[in-house]
């Protein structure tokens, strides 16, 4: 992870992830048919692809946790945010292959 990235956005361990994303916004930027094959229990998708065409689905005034597969796209989506002002930004270290805890699979 570049300098420029690790200060923009806040890694966090599994643990840490799970103590405040019931707070936040949290949002997995894999694409749709990723997010269908299972994700984090009350996350919502919004892909990265699709990141600047929606970002005012997001508030700027509340923390963001982002999550991808292995943490290389929520970095580009923090980026992304972080040039639109938002600069509460998180993600999950080691991404979604990581994650132990609950997860929704869509039938």
């Amino acid at each position: 992870m570049t300098l420029y990235r690790r200060r923009i956005l806040t890694s966090l361990t599994e643990e840490q992830f799970r103590e405040g994303y019931r707070k936040a916004q949290l949002i997995d930027v894999r694409e749709q048919n990723e997010f269908e094959g299972g994700h984090i229990l009350g996350a919502r998708n919004i892909p990265l692809s699709q990141l600047k065409m929606r970002i005012n689905e997001l508030r700027p005034d509340k923390p963001v946790y982002l999550y991808c597969q292995s943490s290389i796209r929520s970095g580009r989506a923090a980026q992304t945010l972080r040039r639109k002002g938002f600069k509460d930004l998180y993600h999950l270290k080691g991404g979604f292959k990581k994650w132990s805890g609950k997860i929704k699979v869509k039938k």
